[in-house]
């Protein structure tokens, strides 16, 4: 069965709406990396943000009030008239919503945590549901008053491309004949604390597979597609998923599992390009290009785009499918950002310059995705032929 990537809505670092966001990510523009003190306690660090007034939740949604669904929300109302005309064709009960988030509203609720820790009593305006992890989906689902089946999926970084993988064989099992996937992640003291607490916050930009990386960044964003057997811009290929069960939050260093989620996702295809996990750590940064370079040398165009957005956490999947999704419509490639300073004891790449165009053929493009838990995820485009 074909599957096709119709609509893309999109926000992040880089911007809001396609357009922007397709300028700034070929230019390599990292102005969406801001330095900020307010999340870590006397502390600056650099995190990506969405720098840009967001959509305010309707009323009668404000039990889903949190700043992770007006995210949400912005990537929605970029494809609402396009989902409108689906819900026309095939009724709200066959449209599914299956989105990725990490950390859902938590972000929103951490002052009412606060004062619960300070006051032992939570505010009166405190709401459970915004951190609740299915409340994505939930509220997804509720805005554009659809009756199909709806889930989240909270797998820590994969989270986003994974959700695009169970809509895939939703839809080809029947449950549903479209649904709207994709995930948002939003920045929160939660995470930017946790990630310091394992000292993985780098001390500037991240400047991933340099010899100098030292840690990533966090950073926010959404992007959501519609996934349907309707025929569209990008075909949705193929996906890979496998897990190495090695530790609970280091990569196996053979990359057995990333190699064979490649594999899986690309099947018998020639690969034109991969948009790297690449999150400037030293752990994952050796294990990916030892995939890589196993599976395919140094031959494939590959870069990281996470030097210009941050680690979008559960977002980061959708987004970099939807950076993949922007380089088959423009037939351009993200750069490869860093300080250029390769490291020796990582096997070598083919890294993105400024300006390489893309030329794809019937090639397929690679987005990689790995979280705790040695979770992998590998997902695979093309850009469809025309019927």
């Amino acid at each position: 069965m074909t599957l096709y990537l119709n609509a893309l809505g999109i926000v992040n670092p880089l911007g809001c709406g396609k357009d922007q966001v397709a300028q700034n990510l070929f230019a390599g523009s990292q102005n969406g990396l801001i330095k900020n003190d307010t999340y870590i306690l006397d502390q600056s660090v650099y995190v990506g943000t969405v720098n840009t007034d967001l959509p305010i939740i309707p009323e009668n949604l404000s039990l889903h009030k949190s700043g992770n669904n007006q995210l949400a929300l912005m990537a929605l109302q970029e494809i609402e008239t396009d989902i409108q005309k689906f819900i026309s064709e095939y009724g709200n009960d066959r449209i599914a919503v299956v989105v990725g988030t990490s950390t859902s509203g938590i972000g929103s609720n951490e002052p009412a945590i606060a004062e619960k820790v300070n006051t032992g009593t939570f505010p009166t305006d405190y709401e459970y549901q915004r951190q609740a992890t299915s409340d994505l989906s939930q509220f997804i689902q509720e805005y554009l008053d659809l009756s199909g089946p709806a889930m989240t999926v909270s797998t820590a970084c994969t989270s986003g491309a994974k959700a695009v993988a169970s809509a895939a064989r939703w839809i080809e099992a029947g449950i549903c004949d479209a649904a709207i996937v994709g995930g948002a992640d939003s920045l929160c003291g939660l995470t930017l604390n946790g990630f310091n607490a394992l000292d993985s916050l780098s001390k500037g930009k991240c400047l991933p597979f340099s010899v100098n990386r030292d840690g990533i960044n966090i950073g926010e964003g959404a992007a959501l597609f519609i996934l349907s057997r309707k025929s569209g811009p990008v075909e949705f290929f193929g996906y890979g998923e496998t897990s190495d069960a090695y530790h609970i939050s280091a990569p196996s260093p053979e990359g057995l599992g990333a190699i064979k989620a490649m594999e899986l996702a690309k099947g018998d295809h020639e690969v034109a390009y991969i948009n790297l996990h690449g999150t400037a750590t030293q752990l994952n940064d050796a294990m990916e290009a030892k995939a890589v370079n196993e599976l395919f040398g140094n031959h494939v165009s590959c870069s990281s785009t996470k030097s210009l957005t941050g680690h979008m956490l559960g977002a980061a999947g959708a987004n970099e499918l939807g950076f993949l999704w922007l380089s088959l419509i423009h037939q351009k490639l993200p750069p490869h950002v860093w300080d250029g300073k390769s490291d020796d004891a990582l096997a070598q790449l083919k890294f993105v310059k400024p300006d390489d165009k893309l030329e794809t053929d019937d090639k397929v493009l690679l987005s990689n995705s790995f979280a705790f838990g040695g979770n992998n995820i590998c997902l695979a485009v093309k850009k469809a032929r025309p019927l």
